[in-house]
Formats: structure tokens, C-alpha cells, sequence
């Protein structure tokens, strides 16, 4: 094989791996809630208040 036909194919198999963009922004939307869940669940937990800022 050569060079160039390696590089297609590794491209083309990345390529498909790719997921959409929006079900990345879907995950990074679904990330972000999750944090602030556990955050809040933290300090209540603890009895805490959460750092100003």
C-alpha cells in the first residue's frame, strides 16, 4: 500500500467514526445539566452553600 492510500483509508475509517454534531452538542448540553445536578446535590448533602463566584 501506499502512502496516500493509507491516509484515505485511515480518513475515511475516522471519517465514520465522527459522531454529528448534534448529538455532540446534545452530550455537552446533557453534561453541563448533569454537573449542576451534582453540584447542588453536593452542598445539600453537606449542608453546605456553594462558593461565591
Amino acid at each position: 500500500m501506499s502512502v496516500p492510500e493509507v491516509r484515505k483509508l485511515l480518513l475515511r475509517l475516522a471519517w465514520a467514526a465522527v459522531p454529528p454534531a448534534e448529538r455532540t452538542l446534545a452530550w455537552s448540553e446533557w453534561r453541563r445539566a448533569h454537573q449542576y445536578r451534582a453540584r447542588k446535590a453536593h452542598y445539600k448533602k453537606r449542608r453546605a452553600r456553594p462558593p461565591e463566584g
